[in-house]
């Protein structure tokens, strides 16, 4: 037996194409209502007060306000909200970030749409939905340390090509300080190299999003 109330839905992306596909797949159910759009986390929050979503189908990476700070405003002052989020970047960082921020639900675009609709559902019951390779990602480096802000600095600046004495006067640090960050960063990364060292900052979400090409939907 369905819920007499609809789920009233709010898409939060920049992207045009995912919202146009999440109102189309909304619209096929008969107990679900795409009550509000929003293009950035700051016109979340607005949007937000104004509809008082159900379910907010979330993206992280936005202009002005990313979907997570976004999460975190929103439950700040709504504890009760429920946040899924939809997005292409599959790392583990901000996953997990995400659930510590309260999130019911993270899914990868490219899903269909009955396993959209069924998460929206099982968000309003309150029942978790983590795509198996993120779970498997969590499980694989909750144990991991952790980098420090200056060293995603650091790693970040390597990831842009710049050599240890250009990271040194970037950061205002000698470069014998560099040195030392990333000899911690290759131990907690267990990587080969600083090229290897990237490539897993990149993959588990340390130095941003990450995205695939194409569109979804």
């Amino acid at each position: 037996m369905q819920n007499a109330d609809p789920i009233r839905v709010m898409c939060v992306d920049d992207h045009p194409l995912v919202r146009d596909g999440v109102r189309f797949a909304l619209h096929q159910e008969n107990d679900m209502q795409l009550v509000a759009e929003a293009t950035n986390g700051l016109e979340s929050l607005a949007a937000f007060r104004k509809f008082m979503p159900t379910i907010t189908l979330m993206d992280v990476s936005m202009p002005l306000m990313d979907g997570l700070d976004a999460t975190a405003a929103i439950r700040e002052e709504f504890p009760q909200a429920k946040i899924v989020i939809l997005t292409r970047y599959a790392g583990d960082i901000k996953a997990t970030r995400a659930f510590k921020l309260g999130a019911v639900g993270y899914l990868l675009k490219g899903l269909s749409r009955r396993e959209l609709v069924d998460a929206i559902r099982a968000a309003r019951s309150g029942i978790r939905r983590i795509p198996m390779e993120i779970a498997s990602n969590i499980a694989e480096h909750v144990s991991a340390d952790h980098l420090s802000e200056r060293e995603i600095e650091v790693l970040r600046e390597v990831a842009g090509g710049c050599a240890n004495k250009i990271v040194a006067e970037r950061l205002l640090i000698s470069e014998d300080t560099v040195k030392g960050h990333m000899k911690s960063i290759l131990a907690k990364l267990q990587a080969n190299d600083r090229t290897h060292a990237v490539m897993i900052g990149l993959k588990r979400g340390f130095l941003g999003c990450f995205e695939t090409s194409g569109e979804s939907y």
